[in-house]
């Protein structure tokens, strides 16, 4: 029953509305007023939307505004003490929740990711997105609330951080102040996917995203969906996923009624459907205040962050653009647990309460009610390894010197020193023994967390892992910035997919952390700092895969999410490089098909892969060159006029 409970806590944080609700609803019912409303949207459409007013009158507030598709009904009465945080309700806002369109009680249609229309604000009043929706709720707002003083702000995590986002574009006049938190940039290469790769872990999410309502709702009508999954949860998911079989057979068992993954199947390739999803392009001319909010352990939307501050930065001169990344992982930000710590890695005490209080508050309050100074910096950064606040005046950051690290023989690493260039490096890639994610048994779970700083011992004893491990370290070294992984790989098959992973290796004599269960040893621990996947089929382009030629050499250029850690003195790094990573990821069967959803079980074969001793990994400095669209921002529009 413990394990069916975890699994179940997990739905609840996905699809419930807050991050932490019931902490201090009295205070809320003092000093709130709450009135649910229908606005109607330029289509006819109405959007259930729930709004607390302050019951002083005596002033005028500015509108926060948290757009969701994850149940405003449920911030009915007075459930929204901690979302937003204690400080920005305290501080007096016209808190406002409101159902996007399709979802629980608001009138239409959902569509995940809706498409922009580019310059769709104000005056056309037939086509409707979700910037059509913000800007036609904005402005009833503004009319119709009395005590509202003129200006709005925006915010919201994960899907909500993505309508956040959908709503700077074109934005409303009164629109001052927008924080996009762990947002979805585009479903092809965070969430869903990562770089084309489908994360097998979300499998269960399917349920919430890809049945349209009946009538309007109050609850969840997709629960008996998720049940299909948790109403007799397995406590090993590696296994669970294994049994499964080729994609196929979650279509067959699970999914065939889904339209959100009928899209998936259909569509393997990034192609027109998944471009026009992608809120990035549309990021352009913004004139008011972003602050982008992401955590380095965000295992669902670390993309979405980095990607969507900067695009900002190249397209909108006239932005107060402010990035800000913490040791937290999805959505970690708005819950304070004490001491701040990630799987088995304590980075300090009440962290997110300094977020709340001294970054989020006064941000809001500057914007929106011209108190305080505009003091924040461009970028503030937590860095994971020497466990402190940062702050840049760009991000990347030019002051800290790039770092190139080489595979060299023996499972030796260089820093800045190319190691053999005739080296080659093997391994047997068997989708039918994958590596696993995680070096602990993780049973079903909407979406794995904790392995994103896990130990990589396990990983790195096994045959089909390469390492490569430095020397160690005479001095602290900071790495910081774009990460990207160059391989010169050949095969046997005619398909793989390439793991970097980015490692902390601990000295043996590290102490434990007094937090740490008995079992868990620090000395030799190696901590996942950064990593990512790349499906090698796209290594040339995105919307149009190729096999891999048996035996021909072939580059593989993939971006890594961007890092700031510190190694300190006596640690060493350590790159590790495999074919898969399961079930996070799904399996490429690594002979080629044309569409790995509908891959058959025999097409699932053992593959010798080889990585050459000229491959390498890059961190820092200009890493413009060899990426496939649309990963590529020019170093001139990088440039504010």
């Amino acid at each position: 029953m413990l394990t069916r409970f975890t699994h179940l806590f997990f739905l609840v944080l996905i699809i419930s509305t807050s991050y932490g609700q019931n902490a201090d609803s009295l205070f809320v019912r003092q000093h709130y007023d709450l009135a649910e409303y229908r606005i109607p949207m330029r289509d006819g459409a109405e959007l259930f939307t729930v709004i607390y007013t302050p019951k002083d009158k005596s002033q005028k507030y500015p509108i926060l505004l948290n757009r969701t598709c994850y149940n405003a009904s449920g911030y009915t009465d007075y459930q929204i003490s901690d979302y937003p945080s204690k400080y920005l309700t305290r501080d007096g806002y016209i808190l406002v929740f409101q159902d996007v369109r399709g979802r629980y009680m608001s009138d239409g249609t959902f569509d995940n990711m809706r498409p922009n229309i580019p310059g769709n604000n104000p005056k056309n009043k037939k086509d409707i997105d979700e910037s059509s929706d913000t800007w036609d709720t904005i402005d009833w707002m503004i009319q119709n609330i009395k005590s509202n003083n003129g200006k709005v702000g925006m915010y919201g995590i994960s899907y909500p951080g993505h309508y956040t986002a959908a709503g700077m574009i074109d934005a409303h006049p009164a629109l001052k102040a927008s924080s996009p938190q762990a947002p979805i940039a585009d479903f092809f290469f965070d969430d869903f996917h990562h770089q084309g790769a489908y994360l097998q872990s979300y499998t269960a999410a399917f349920a919430v995203f890809g049945y349209q309502k009946d009538s309007l709702t109050r609850k969840p009508w997709y629960m008996d969906k998720i049940m299909r999954f948790y109403d007799d949860p397995e406590a090993d998911a590696y296994d669970f996923y294994l049994r499964m079989g080729p994609l196929k057979n979650i279509t067959e068992k699970y999914h065939k009624d889904n339209f959100f993954w009928q899209q998936i199947v259909d569509h393997p390739n990034y192609d027109e459907f998944w471009k026009k999803r992608s809120i990035l392009p549309h990021l352009n001319d913004i004139d008011h205040a972003i602050m982008t909010v992401g955590g380095w352990f965000d295992a669902e939307d670390l993309y979405g962050p980095l990607s969507i501050y900067k695009t900002v930065e190249a397209t909108s001169p006239k932005a107060k653009n402010t990035i800000v990344m913490g040791p937290w992982d999805h959505g970690g930000w708005a819950r304070e647990k004490g001491k701040t710590t990630h799987n088995h890695i304590y980075f300090g005490d009440s962290i997110s309460t300094f977020y709340q209080r001294e970054i989020e508050r006064k941000f809001f309050a500057h914007h929106l009610k011209d108190q305080g100074k505009n003091s924040l910096p461009e970028a503030y950064m937590f860095d994971t390894g020497s466990k402190e606040w940062k702050t840049f005046d760009a991000w990347p950051p030019k002051d800290i010197e790039p770092v190139n690290l080489y595979f060299g023989q023996n499972g030796s690493l260089g820093i800045n020193e190319p190691a053999n260039e005739n080296a080659i490096f093997e391994y047997v890639s068997d989708p039918n023994k994958p590596v696993p994610y995680t070096s602990q048994t993780e049973g079903l779970t909407f979406t794995p967390r904790r392995f994103m700083s896990d130990d990589q011992r396990a990983a790195s004893r096994r045959p089909d892992v390469l390492t490569f491990e430095s020397n160690v370290l005479g001095a602290d070294r900071t790495i910081a910035g774009e990460i990207m992984a160059k391989l010169k790989v050949s095969m046997t098959g005619t398909d793989a997919d390439f793991i970097v992973k980015l490692i902390d290796v601990y000295p043996p004599d590290h102490p434990n952390y007094e937090h740490n269960p008995e079992n868990i040893i620090m000395g030799g621990y190696q901590q996942l700092v950064r990593s990512e996947v790349f499906r090698g089929r796209f290594r040339n382009s995105f919307e149009k895969p190729q096999p891999f030629v048996p035996g021909e050499i072939s580059d593989v250029n993939f971006r890594l999410q961007d890092v700031l850690h510190t190694f300190k003195k006596g640690h060493r790094i350590m790159i590790q490089v495999h074919s898969t990573w399961f079930p996070y990821i799904d399996r490429n069967p690594q002979k080629y098909v044309d569409n790995i959803y509908k891959a058959d079980a025999q097409d699932f074969i053992k593959s010798t892969i080889s990585v050459y001793g000229n491959s390498s990994v890059e961190i820092g400095g200009s890493i413009e060159c060899c990426i496939p669209e649309p990963f590529q921002i020019k170093s001139e529009q990088r440039i504010k006029n």
